[in-house]
């Protein structure tokens, strides 16, 4: 089977992201590259936070939907939403439809926002929790190679379950670390390994 899929211009990326247009985008373009600011961060944090059970597809096709639900992922006016909003989005065929997660949105961009005033930034509190290497560059040469969490996404998840996150487990914080740069799980041989250096 093979690992590194070649498009018509004759680059190798990883094969997750098939042939679908906006998947290849999204890899060549964002998976993988370092986020520094915390308005990105709070995006993928929500999007993340989305996808959890469903696939990331998904919720990529639905990203514009979530931009206008979520006030452009502005986090102190989505932290400024109510119960009338949620009831409102529960009829908004742009994201997913589901209460608890639309919810946590909520209530995320409110803990979100005391993280920001405890470290300084949500970027600075992710960094926190890696004590080596920053950010870590994986050499999977498989897709079988690629986990799915790591020490650090469980301690993240861990501490941000205990200040009341939703929808953030292991799993989805290993995702999120993946696709904000964090954690680079490019396939060793993928034109974007070490495109954002």
């Amino acid at each position: 089977m093979n690992v590194i899929k070649m498009d018509l211009e004759k680059r190798y990326r990883c094969q997750w992201c098939g042939d679908d247009p906006l998947y290849v985008k999204y890899h060549d373009e964002e998976w993988g590259r370092l986020v520094t600011d915390d308005h990105t961060l709070f995006e993928f944090l929500t999007l993340e936070s989305a996808q959890a059970g469903l696939s990331w597809i998904t919720i990529l096709r639905k990203r514009e939907g979530y931009r206008e639900a979520f006030h452009n992922f502005d986090v102190e006016k989505v932290a400024a939403m109510t119960a009338e909003d949620v009831e409102r989005l529960m009829k908004f065929d742009g994201i997913v439809k589901n209460r608890r997660k639309i919810q946590s949105a909520i209530s995320n961009a409110r803990l979100f926002i005391e993280i920001q005033k405890e470290f300084g930034s949500f970027f600075n509190y992710l960094k926190s929790f890696f004590l080596k290497d920053f950010p870590v560059i994986n050499h999977p040469a498989t897709m079988a190679d690629i986990p799915v969490t790591s020490p650090e996404s469980d301690a993240i998840a861990r501490d941000m379950k205990h200040r009341g996150f939703k929808f953030f487990g292991s799993t989805i914080c290993y995702a999120h670390l993946q696709a904000t740069g964090f954690v680079n799980d490019h396939l060793d041989g993928c034109h974007c390994k070490y495109l954002f250096d």
